[in-house]
């Protein structure tokens, strides 16, 4: 932007005013910082929990689990002391202007919109699994979801997917039920397997 003045030819000339900012940016400097700075909510939530798992740690009672110098309280103390330190350090770095990278996945376009029907087949699937391992038990209703997850992620081979998926739940149930001991409700094939 250039002014002319009038005046004598060597005369001093006034310097050029610089143009305002639209009211939306002098408005909110501190907007804009925030902005700019907004990985210092992730400091701010990490900061939170170190001081929440140090004050559970401290005030554990430990009296008859002690045995040794390593007690339950170790890890806690060291997982939430490491939780504090990583807030410091990352919040330094976000105020000496450290930015993380934008996610970019490998075959993802980030341009474009979620796909909710997708995700809302998955969350029936799971909840209408979770809804049924009680009265159908766990084969059953882990076949259901195996099947329900493949459909909703496209897959539409109704031959080989229900096979797929009940020998997936069936042998879910076997590994977990019978090999390493956490026990999974059978419903109607309790007495069979």
């Amino acid at each position: 932007m250039t002014t002319r003045t009038t005046g004598a030819p060597g005369a001093p000339q006034t310097p050029p005013t610089p143009p305002t900012p639209p009211e939306s940016e002098s408005a909110g400097p501190r907007r804009t910082w925030l902005r700019e700075h907004s990985e210092l909510g992730v400091c701010v939530l990490l900061l939170a929990l170190g001081v929440l798992v140090l004050t559970d740690a401290l005030t554990m009672d430990v009296d008859l689990t002690q045995r040794g110098p390593v007690g339950p309280r170790t890890v806690p103390i060291v997982v939430g002391a490491g939780l504090l330190v990583i807030a410091a350090l990352l919040a330094v770095d976000v105020l000496r202007g450290g930015h993380g990278e934008a996610e970019g996945g490998e075959d993802v376009d980030l341009s474009e919109p979620a796909d909710w029907r997708t995700v809302l087949l998955l969350a029936g699937v799971f909840l209408g699994s979770a809804v049924l391992i009680e009265p159908l038990g766990f084969p059953v209703a882990g076949a259901l979801l195996f099947w329900g997850a493949a459909f909703a992620l496209g897959s539409r081979r109704t031959d080989r997917d229900p096979l797929i998926a009940a020998g997936l739940s069936f042998l879910t149930y076997v590994v977990f039920n019978h090999l390493l001991g956490v026990p999974l409700p059978g419903g109607p094939l309790m007495g069979v397997l």
